[in-house]
């Protein structure tokens, strides 16, 4: 099943986000675990790992792109999976992959901002997000709206890129991001995979300078969430974070 509707795009960040992955959907899946040499579904699998370990009835999967989590999700547990993206090119891709799954009676997806998400409070058992903060204005906002619509003692869970801590290893990321995932992006995937994978790097990079790992845990507690663990994957290339929400709605003391 899918409801879409469409909100203003609210933010320079959210514009950019719009435009970046509007003409990516049709290899995306493809692509991203060739680009990120086959690491990116076993990230994702740590990920929905963490939520399918609290048994949710209710999923949230918050800039779900072409419905990789959401259906990955629904596989893992027996929940209902609600998933939101700003971009319609990325959710329409994902409707089509949910159809093939067989799961639209399990899945739904439509089009919705992170920041301002179209739900109650409390009305889910657990959130996902996937490659988000990066691409949102204000980070700590966005994980109080998360954790808004999360149900006390609810899973948070997150996956995004990393900056291997280690330096031959950083260094080896380096020479990657910057010299071989350009090029390979335009010959894969084209132009769009050209701009994204100039891009990709430098803007990782310049998150985890702004934002490194303890103000990101920081963000998280403030926003509610108790026991938050992160786990460095390949190296450090990826990044798995995940919590519950405080029994009472706020940080535990």
């Amino acid at each position: 099943m899918h409801l879409s509707t469409r909100p203003a795009v609210a933010s320079a960040e959210n514009a950019f986000a719009a435009d970046l992955f509007s003409g990516l959907p049709k290899r995306y899946d493809l692509l991203a675990e060739v680009l990120s040499f086959g690491q990116n579904g076993r990230w994702r699998s740590e990920l929905v790992t963490q939520i399918a370990s609290s048994a949710p009835k209710t999923v949230l999967d918050v800039a779900t792109g072409t419905a990789g989590v959401a259906i990955a999700l629904a596989n893992r547990t027996d929940g209902e999976v609600t998933g939101v993206d700003l971009t319609e090119s990325m959710l329409a891709r994902g409707r089509q992959r949910v159809s093939t799954a067989g799961l639209e009676h399990r899945i739904r997806l439509q089009v919705a901002r992170a920041e301002e998400l179209p739900f109650p409070d409390a009305t889910f058992d657990a959130v996902s997000f996937t490659y988000l903060l990066r691409y949102v204005r204000d980070p700590a906002a966005t994980l109080r709206e998360l954790a808004r619509v999360l149900r006390p003692g609810g899973v948070l869970a997150s996956l995004d890129f990393f900056v291997p801590p280690a330096r031959a290893w950083r260094a080896a990321w380096w020479l990657y991001t910057r010299t071989v995932l350009p090029p390979a992006g335009l010959a894969l995937g084209g132009p769009e995979w050209w701009r994204v994978g100039r891009f990709l790097g430098p803007n990782i990079s310049s998150f985890y300078g702004a934002w490194p790992l303890s103000r990101i845990v920081h963000g998280w507690e403030a926003a509610g969430m108790a026991g938050v663990h992160f786990k460095a994957m390949s190296v450090g290339g990826g990044v798995v974070m995940w919590g519950r929400k405080g029994a009472d709605g706020t940080r535990d003391a």
